[in-house]
């Protein structure tokens, strides 16, 4: 039989961050301490700042009757002469039997001791205590609180517990509380517990108390205000994804609401308004004609009729928010922009100090410029590069860390610097991650790029290498961010030459370490079969932008409908080239072809070589295209001809061919 199960934990005001990041892993872990007890089944997740609650719409009332089986030691080991041995007896002992209770199987062609046992299934009842204190303890939130008298720890504490199986209540004691049929409702509507007959009455007295437990109820109750406030408004109202997620977490009975703020404060760069209004109060920034407003949008958690209060009161507390913001900004601007103080901040121990790391970043900035030749001046470069860190000594990025480069660029503005040197400040750290924006100009690609290989190179030369999860100063994105910017540039960069040459001003760099760590990174990169990067780095590429091109080249080839059919005849020419020394002089002789058909794989192979290709995708078809000319030459010609001069020709003919397909990628690595 069948009865709902309602399960709900109340706690004291969870933090929405850790509850967010947790997410993912909640009912992953409930479903796996089910599956251990043996009681697995559809199960619902909701949860609002004060309760987390899991709902079966069915739970079984038992667990099922089950078999277990027992092996023990094969027949000559468990008795010896017609005794029992320690091993028999210790079998027994294991089941819980005497001996003669135990039978025999036949185990891997063995007799062996058995035993079955019937297992009668427990009450679903009995075992729901240690079900949810085992799926409580496996929730990790990071930091965890103690209260009162208590061992046990919890990410806040635990005021209510209510499990009812189907309107009965399970009684259990968790984290010192005693479960009860009550419930707690919006703490306007009612701030003492409520109590509840059943699971119908559960949800109807949530309802009525104010509380919105289903989280995709309260998501779509707050788009939909916002929708009607931008509509009645004419305003648009940027929307965070991360910031919305807070704000659906935090809330039990959401309202969004429109508030407003002082115009003077719109002196201030809007990147300065925004965090304000995102970090600090969760608000949502609004915007008319693409243009940043004095308005925001705030989503209250009040249960009322009346929300001027509500507006009046998150207005009062973002004024001095932005009070200080303007402050700053002004004490800024009279101070300018200056990397003086630079030299006494730490980088990191044994690369000295943040005015040392913008001395080998330009070392490394004018390398990049030498060889990529943009259309821009050198002047601008060093200044960008100069100036980029400078921001550091500000009073505002003091307050807000995260502007560090944004604020940079409206000090360098302000200072008369030229708009290229300001954006290569504002965009060095990009591209930060995946879906980031990359630079705008190769003149801020350059920067960054600099800024990412000094961090790179002089890390690995205090062998501060990234081990496992562990990477503080974030490496794997940097090499990432660089592989971005070659793709998107167009510059070239060798991962062995080039880094070698910058590497002349760091101390000893273990480049083969380096080397290694990048060419992992380009294997995480491309989301194509791990075969076909590991095919084109066989081929000894190590220039990026070359790297990156051939991969993609090679994985369209692989992904082309009849792939198959030509892999199968060039893994035979990989298979005849095994033994044949590649870098050799692979001379061909005309002279000695007898057949027609190597004759016509030779002149075709020479058609195709003679030609320059735009793409490697496009040499790719045009060497692969070669397959009608080898299968009749395989069909039709002996290559290990009696003659040894015919024999190695012939050899050296495919082998030519493997060794102009080896210039992209050695195909014989690729798994299909």
């Amino acid at each position: 039989m069948l009865k709902p199960l309602l399960i709900e934990i109340g706690v004291e005001e969870l933090p929405a961050v850790p509850l967010l990041k947790e997410m993912k892993n909640i009912e992953k872990k409930y479903a796996t301490v089910l599956e251990k007890y043996s009681l697995l089944g559809e199960f619902e997740f909701y949860y609002t700042p004060r309760r987390l609650v899991l709902w079966h719409r069915e739970f079984k009332l038992k667990q099922d009757d089950s078999v277990e089986e027992f092996f023990g030691a094969p027949l000559a080991v468990a008795y010896k002469n017609g005794e029992p041995t320690p091993a028999a007896n210790g079998f027994a002992k294991k089941c819980g039997v005497s001996l003669d209770e135990l039978s025999t199987a036949e185990k891997n062609g063995k007799e062996v001791l058995y035993y079955k046992k019937d297992v009668k299934g427990q009450e679903s009842r009995e075992l729901l205590g240690d079900i949810i204190h085992e799926w409580l303890k496996s929730l990790e939130f990071g930091k965890s609180m103690r209260w009162g008298s208590l061992d046990e720890s919890f990410i806040r504490p635990i005021r209510w517990i209510n499990v009812l199986f189907g309107d009965e209540l399970v009684p259990m004691k968790l984290y010192g509380i005693e479960s009860a049929k009550t419930t707690k409702v919006h703490r306007i509507a009612n701030f003492n517990a409520v109590a509840i007959d059943g699971v119908k009455e559960y949800f109807e007295t949530l309802k009525k108390g104010g509380v919105t437990l289903f989280p995709q109820e309260r998501s779509e109750k707050i788009l939909a205000d916002i929708k009607q406030i931008e509509s009645e408004n004419g305003l648009n109202v940027e929307i965070d994804e991360e910031l919305f997620a807070e704000v659906v977490a935090i809330t039990e009975n959401p309202t969004a609401l429109l508030g407003s703020f002082d115009e003077e404060f719109l002196r201030l760069p809007p990147e300065v308004i925004i965090t304000s209004m995102k970090e600090h109060q969760r608000y949502f920034p609004v915007f008319k004609d693409g243009k940043l407003i004095n308005k925001f949008v705030v989503v209250s958690n009040a249960l009322t009729n009346d929300f001027s209060e509500v507006v009046s009161g998150n207005e009062r507390v973002l004024r001095p928010r932005l009070a200080d913001g303007l402050f700053f900004w002004e004490n800024d601007l009279k101070n300018g922009l200056s990397t003086k103080g630079l030299e006494k901040v730490a980088f990191f121990k044994g690369l000295g100090s943040v005015a040392d790391k913008i001395s080998r970043e330009e070392k490394v900035a004018n390398k990049l410029f030498e060889l990529y030749k943009p259309n821009a001046d050198i002047e601008d470069l060093n200044r960008a590069i100069e100036l980029a860190k400078a921001d550091l000594m500000s009073e505002m990025v003091y307050e807000f860390t995260e502007l560090q480069g944004i604020m940079g660029y409206y000090y360098a503005l302000e200072a008369g610097e030229s708009e290229a040197v300001a954006i290569a400040i504002k965009e060095q750290y990009l591209p930060e991650g995946e879906e980031s924006e990359l630079p705008s100009t190769e003149l801020s690609a350059i920067v960054a790029m600099s800024i990412k290989l000094d961090t790179l190179l002089g890390l690995f030369s205090v062998n501060e290498i990234p081990t496992g999860s562990r990477d503080p100063f974030a490496l794997r994105r940097a090499v990432n961010g660089i592989i971005r910017i070659v793709n998107e540039y167009g510059f070239e960069f060798d991962i062995v030459k080039t880094m070698k040459e910058l590497a002349g001003n760091y101390d000893a760099i273990d480049l083969v370490k380096l080397e290694s760590f990048i060419l992992e990174r380009i294997k995480r990169y491309y989301a194509v079969n791990p075969s076909i990067i590991e095919a084109v780095l066989a081929s000894d590429e190590r220039e990026l932008l070359a790297l990156g091109q051939k991969i993609e080249a090679l994985n369209t080839l692989v992904n082309s409908e009849g792939f198959d059919d030509i892999f199968s005849t060039f893994k035979r020419v990989a298979n005849i080239t095994k033994d044949i020394d590649l870098s050799a002089d692979l001379t061909i002789d005309e002279s000695l072809f007898e057949e027609e058909a190597e004759k016509a794989l030779y002149k075709r192979y020479q058609e195709v070589t003679a030609k320059s290709y735009e793409s490697y995708e496009e040499e790719l078809d045009a060497l692969f295209g070669l397959k009608p000319e080898l299968d009749s030459f395989f069909e039709n010609v002996m290559v290990n001809a009696e003659d040894e001069k015919i024999k190695n020709n012939r050899k050296a003919l495919v082998a030519s061919i493997y060794k102009s397909i080896l210039n992209i990628a050695d195909i014989k690595e690729v798994s299909v």
